[in-house]
């Protein structure tokens, strides 16, 4: 019975040993960004456009506004605007405040009406004659003009493709100038969208005068994509 402890300890002593686990080795790594950009031609117009009236009285000038819309809407319509292109975008009534003495209140001497549409045209071609219709029954108030592609993923895929060619290219000639060489991508993200380019050019209709002249150009799509890679020693 005395030699039991004697025999534990023998058969539990090569479970004391000490395990030393070997030091992870974290792989140096590079980060770049490519950016690649794709122009194309733009096949939709959004317009925001309106009519804005006075009048005496808030019923007035809402009376009138609504009557000038109505016209502008049936014009646009009948142009082949559908209706899922046309959006109220703003309504607003205000009182006209005056004050011609400082040392008088101010008054209300009537009111302003404006309502403001949102056009989205699918039709370039019709864009100048609805513009020139739309001045030519009312509408007196034009905010702007923006070009776009009604399906812009096919554009948007060729410029990732291009970012992405750019980062791992760049990489490459890092690395090589030091020495080295590029290993596994560890993480990949992307950003992009339009690129802003140039406003159109319009200007309002005279009464004689043809179709408000517009220049569509081209829209541009880019991509931005940061890539890290091992560098493989």
């Amino acid at each position: 019975m005395r030699y039991l402890p004697v025999l534990g300890l023998a058969l539990f002593l090569p479970f004391a040993q000490p395990v030393l686990a070997d030091a992870e080795v974290v792989p140096a790594t590079i980060t770049v960004t490519g950016e690649g950009q794709v122009q194309a031609a733009p096949d939709l117009a959004t317009v925001s456009l309106g009519v804005t009236t006075t009048g005496e009285t808030a019923a007035v000038a809402m009376e009138a506004n609504s009557a000038a819309l109505t016209a502008v809407m049936e014009r646009i319509k009948a142009a082949g605007i559908e209706d899922r292109d046309v959006q109220t975008s703003n309504l607003s009534l205000n009182p006209n405040w005056q004050q011609p003495d400082a040392s008088q209140p101010a008054k209300i001497t009537g009111y302003v009406a404006s309502n403001q549409l949102t056009l989205r045209v699918r039709e370039l071609a019709k864009l100048g004659g609805i513009l020139d219709a739309a001045i030519g029954d009312g509408a007196n108030t034009l905010n702007g003009i923006s070009f776009g592609l009604d399906d812009p993923e096919p554009a948007m895929n060729k410029a990732r493709v291009d970012a992405v060619q750019k980062a791992k290219a760049r990489a490459e000639l890092l690395v090589g100038a030091a020495g080295v060489k590029l290993g596994r991508i560890v993480s990949m993200s992307e950003s992009g969208g339009y690129n802003p380019g140039p406003m159109p050019m319009y200007r309002m209709a005279e009464a004689a005068a043809d179709a408000v002249p517009v220049a569509a150009g081209e829209v541009g799509l880019t991509a931005s994509v940061t890539i890290t890679f091992e560098i493989a020693q």
